[in-house]
């Protein structure tokens, strides 16, 4: 009879070890689950990361202010963009050219249509007096002289499209004789000066008649045009109108680089005319 309670306590002992046993087995089992589940959600991170900085963001390309802009707006703006002398000072350093002078025109190459079919081929090419050095600076035989009196071959000058921008003058003497005046609109130098050769004598009649009943100065006539709209003057001069005496014809850029042409009376500084150029 003895027996039976030993028994009884060495079950009692067995099943006490079996719970911990189990009891220990869970705990393990629970720390095997927990570890493996943060390293799932750190490898999912992990894989986001990377797939994140494998695939491109999608953006919305905002549509572009120049794609926006016709042609000829975008050739005047590209001009100016590069142009750094003004047209008072363009038309000061013209002038000082010519002893006596005064200015019939100026004009920033490139801002018109007509300027560009007109002007030198952007190669450079010209005679072969003209044409520009491997530096990029004029000839010699087709420079102005330090006097500022045409060169001995009056020939045209390096094409403006090799240097930047250029500011095209004709400066008028006292009889009408219009001399050619090209200065680089981004440095202020001259690139040449010269007399024009196919004028005669009732073009310069023309030319010193049309001075005479101007008594106003084509900054003058700027100043109108751009108060009228503020911009950049990119050309100015003088014309008939239309019997009704003489105009300073003014050529204005807005900042929406459209260009509104004023007719400014040169007498009274009145706008006779105004049109805007939408292309």
């Amino acid at each position: 009879m003895r027996l039976e309670p030993r028994r009884n306590n060495r079950l009692s002992l067995r099943s006490r070890n079996l719970r911990a046993t189990g009891a220990a087995a869970c705990l393990a089992a629970a720390a095997l689950l927990l570890t493996a589940c943060g390293q799932s959600s750190d490898s999912a991170t992990s894989a986001a990361t990377e797939a994140a900085k494998v695939l491109p963001r999608k953006t919305t390309a905002s549509p572009s202010a120049t794609a926006e802009l016709t042609e000829d707006q975008q050739e005047r703006k590209r001009v100016l963009d590069a142009t750094k002398v003004t047209f008072d000072d363009a038309a000061t350093t013209a002038v000082g050219e010519v002893a006596n002078g005064k200015l019939v025109d100026l004009d920033l190459e490139g801002v018109d249509d007509d300027d560009r079919d007109e002007s030198p081929s952007p190669s450079g090419s010209g005679s072969p007096t003209g044409s520009a050095s491997p530096t990029g600076s004029a000839s010699p035989t087709g420079s102005a002289s330090p006097t500022g009196s045409p060169a001995a071959t009056g020939s045209p000058s390096a094409s403006p499209g090799a240097d930047g921008p250029v500011w095209v003058a004709e400066v008028a003497e006292k009889d009408g004789t219009v001399h050619t005046v090209r200065i680089n609109a981004v440095d202020g130098k001259v690139i040449e000066a010269r007399v024009d050769a196919d004028q005669d004598a009732e073009d310069k009649k023309q030319t010193a008649d049309r001075l005479a009943q101007a008594t106003q100065t084509p900054e003058q006539a700027a100043k109108v045009a751009t108060e009228k709209k503020k911009g950049t003057v990119t050309s100015v001069g003088l014309d008939d109108n239309d019997g009704n005496g003489v105009v300073w014809s003014v050529d204005v850029v807005g900042s929406d680089w459209k260009k509104t042409t004023f007719d400014v009376d040169a007498k009274n500084d009145t706008i006779v005319r105004e049109e805007t150029d939408n292309d």
